[in-house]
Formats: structure tokens, sequence, C-alpha cells
């Protein structure tokens, strides 16, 4: 048994999603020839497709515990694992990720799919590498005027051990508004380090109190991950609805 069979996920056409997301609107499925998708909450306030970072997939804590905690308030959260974490997922193994064009061709595929779907706009984001490529993706002339906003939590301004490698070239190509959550200790990019950078001002930034880049705190601070994963879905819903109301009306 696969790894997402054995966790609950039902194989389906990519022709049947639309009527089986229409069914179960919160469900788990492996579309074939794309991969899993994972369908979290109602779209009381918006709807967010949401990617994962270079090393762990959408079950790990840090993402259960994100996307459960902004379905709760209402944002319906699509996940998605790209093909290389699929197979570090069914083989145990540790890889790296493809080139960021490759990424940002499947993630580009999977939107296209989804926004079919709804009327509704359907938002975009990630966790650290995948929020890099959501920006790239509302970066892109063909859609830029299709993607409503954007949400990051940690996003990897630079590397970890080059801060001078920005990777900031393709924002000022960025339409629509994007929030940012950020630990201010985060290694790809602090706190002290993005105070001084140029940014757009349709880039918000929301700091979370001495969290690192899975917005872990230190003990000493007197909070908790919890703590700052909540803050962060709490300004992130927050974020949405105010911004999918003004686009209405």
């Amino acid at each position: 048994m696969s790894h997402y069979a054995s966790s609950g996920y039902i194989e389906v056409p990519r022709d049947a999603l639309k009527n089986v997301l229409s069914c179960q609107p919160s469900s788990g499925v492996v579309v074939q020839g794309m991969g899993p998708l994972a369908v979290h909450g109602e779209a009381r306030l918006g709807r967010l497709l949401f990617a994962h970072g270079a090393g762990a997939g959408q079950q790990s804590p840090f993402m259960r515990q994100f996307v459960t905690s902004l379905a709760c308030l209402g944002i319906q959260v699509l996940c998605i694992d790209f093909p290389y974490m699929q197979q570090m997922q069914e083989t145990g193994k540790r890889r790296p990720p493809p080139p960021i064009t490759q990424t940002l061709a499947q993630f580009a595929e999977w939107y296209a799919l989804l926004s079919s779907f709804y009327s509704e706009p359907l938002w975009v984001g990630g966790k650290s590498m995948g929020g890099r490529v959501a920006t790239l993706l509302a970066s892109e002339p063909s859609y830029s005027r299709m993607v409503p906003g954007v949400v990051v939590a940690g996003y990897p301004f630079h590397p970890t051990k080059t801060p001078d490698k920005l990777r900031l070239d393709h924002w000022s190509a960025i339409a629509c508004p994007m929030l940012i959550l950020q630990g201010e200790r985060d290694p790809f990019g602090t706190r002290e380090e993005v105070v001084g950078y140029d940014l757009p001002p349709n880039a918000a930034l929301a700091w979370l109190q001495d969290g690192d880049h899975d917005f872990k705190p230190r003990r000493s601070s007197g909070l908790t991950q919890t703590v700052l994963i909540d803050e962060a879905t709490q300004v992130a819903a927050s974020f949405v609805r105010a911004h999918t109301q003004a686009a209405e009306g």
C-alpha cells in the first residue's frame, strides 16, 4: 500500500476531480498524473492553494498545525505535494527539490486546474520554498491577473549562508496583495535584515515574536510554537477576508 493510500487518500481521474470536490469539499485524493491533494475546511472567508517547503511535505507537523488552524478560521486550504516530495514519502529517502522553474510549472498546473472549479478567487501561498513558488506564480504575466493574493509562512529571503543573495527580483512584478508571516529569528531573513530591504508597498509583513523559520520561539520567551502559529493564521485569515471584501465591493 502506498504512503498516500495508507493515509486515506483515494485515487481519482483528473476529469473526475471537480465532481469529487463538489460532493466531498473536505477530502484527500490522489489525482492521476498529478499527485495528492488534501482539502481542509470550508471557504467561509476565502480559499488558498498552499504549497509545502523544500524538506517536508503537507503532512509535516508545521503544515498540519498551520493548515488546521487556518481552516478553523474560515479559509479553505488546498494542499499539494510536489513530485519530488511524493518520491520522498514513498521511499523514505530525502532528496533535494528540482530547479525552482520545474516546481513553478507544477504549481501552475495545479492552479490552472483548481481555479477553473470555483467561481470565487483562489489565493496562493506556501511554507518557505512553497511560498517562494507562490510569489513567482503571482509575478508571471499569464497569472498576475488571476491570482488575488499571496500568503507566505516563512519567506526564504536569502539562503542561510549567503544573506546578500536576495530572492526579491520578481516581487516588483506582483500586483496583488502579499502577506509575509515571518519569525523574528528566521535565518532565511531576520527582522533586522528584512527591515533594511526595499519592499513593494503591496507586501505586508507580520512578525512572530522570537520565532524561527518554523515559528518556534526560545523557551525563555515564554511563548510556544502553537501560540505563534495560531497568531499567524489569525493574521492571515483577517488579511484574506479584508482584501476579498475590498475586491468585491
